[in-house]
């Protein structure tokens, strides 16, 4: 079975950064695209960034776009977040996902595997 564990999240300042961890364990995820999303408490689950595990090509939402980069590792099997000039409005519980196929997808119903979560949490 697959397990994801995300590591990273924390309080910072706005303005500050912050990067996440991934890390995926159980099987190998070549060529699997991988997801990031957050959660605010009684909000929905939002898309936030994609990565092909192979491919390189990315996907990010337009609320992060320029200040968020996903990257991988894959001789870590790690995919990482990288969080720049964040905001408070980017406070949420951050959620790592994984899913297989080619294409990358902003549905969190696309992804199969999930992993616990690591709050972040932007002071003003």
């Amino acid at each position: 079975q697959v397990q994801l564990v995300e590591s990273g999240g924390g309080l910072v300042q706005a303005g500050g950064s912050l990067r996440l961890s991934c890390a995926a364990s159980g099987r190998s995820f070549s060529g699997y695209a991988m997801g990031w999303f957050r959660q605010a408490p009684g909000k929905e689950r939002e898309f936030v960034a994609c990565i092909r595990w192979s491919g390189g090509n990315t996907d990010y939402a337009d609320s992060v776009k320029g200040r968020f980069t996903i990257s991988r590792d894959n001789a870590k099997n790690t995919v990482y977040l990288q969080m720049n000039s964040l905001k408070p409005e980017d406070t949420a519980v951050y959620y790592c996902a994984a899913r297989g196929g080619g294409g990358l997808r902003r549905s969190p119903s696309d992804y199969n595997y999930w992993g616990q979560g690591t709050q972040v949490t932007v002071s003003s």
